[in-house]
């Protein structure tokens, strides 16, 4: 089993530093994540930039591409995947949306005016519909992806209408691209109903990679907020770990475990120390 830092354990950190924390942390790779990349293209620099920094270093994946408005959407896909291609990562990763969980509470509270211009994805599409519109970008970032070499990896959110594992699957199934895979994040699929039973029930080749992640119960009825819910260190929260770490690696699968944290507390600490404990904490899960 290979455990890769994601940069939610260096959390204040900028891209350069989350590459020197996996390392010094005894990571076997680091997987490379926005806003921390996009601000450091956005400075000016490249991915030939990280390069160097690397050193042969691996980069598990690089994210993520957000459901937005076309051109913006193709913008980021071509960004990220052309990122990937120079630092050798096999994947990018694409979350459904809207990725602004403030967006789906005012809608669902009937608040979000018609007038508002943040992105609102498949909010009050029907089923058919949403799934239709996500399969359409998921086709789009695939075949970006595929232009530059390198594999889509799908993350449902858990407050986005497309959150479940069924869905994923029917989107897969619909656009049949055979460089898009599934990211299997605890987090999300938990918060969402799915069950490790549902993972289990996974083919192996289909997960591209997974994000070992803990949180507390969201009350029923309220729209899930990492924010809230992911507030807490991994392990002290609600999801059955081993269990969803069990039915991953029942399906065959071998690939990356990635832990991701949000918790505010945990952030403040020193880098390197979260970042150890984080991955001594898969490494025993994975045991």
């Amino acid at each position: 089993m290979k455990i890769s830092m994601n940069s939610t354990a260096a959390f204040h950190g900028t891209t350069v530093r989350d590459i020197a924390v996996a390392k010094a942390a005894g990571y076997d790779a680091v997987e490379l994540q926005t806003p921390k990349l996009f601000r450091f293209l956005d400075a000016g620099y490249t991915g030939h930039d990280l390069v160097p920094l690397l050193d042969g270093f691996p980069v598990s994946g690089v994210g993520a591409i957000q459901e937005a408005p076309d051109e913006e959407f193709k913008r980021d896909a071509v960004r990220l995947s052309e990122v990937a291609s120079i630092v050798g990562a096999p994947f990018v990763q694409m979350c459904t949306g809207p990725v602004d969980v403030r967006v789906v509470k005012e809608f669902r509270a009937g608040s979000l005016g018609d007038n508002d211009l943040r992105f609102r994805g498949a909010l009050g599409l029907t089923d058919k519909e949403a799934l239709a519109d996500t399969a359409r970008r998921v086709a789009l970032a695939a075949d970006i992806a595929a232009d530059h070499g390198v594999t889509l990896y799908l993350e449902p959110l858990a407050w986005s209408p497309i959150n479940r594992v069924s869905q994923a699957l029917q989107i897969f199934e619909t656009i049949d691209r055979p460089n898009a895979k599934l990211c299997v994040d605890f987090w999300h699929f938990w918060a969402s109903g799915d069950t490790p039973e549902e993972i289990a029930a996974l083919p192996a080749d289909l997960i591209a990679a997974v994000h070992v992640c803990d949180g507390l119960h969201v009350p029923p009825g309220e729209v899930p907020d990492q924010s809230v819910s992911r507030n807490v260190w991994t392990g002290a929260g609600n999801i059955p770990l081993q269990e969803w770490i069990d039915a991953c690696k029942s399906t065959g699968y071998d690939g990356w475990y990635c832990p991701e944290i949000f918790c505010d507390k945990v952030a403040e600490l020193d880098d390197v120390l979260v970042a150890s404990t984080l991955r001594n904490t898969v490494q025993m899960l994975l045991a």
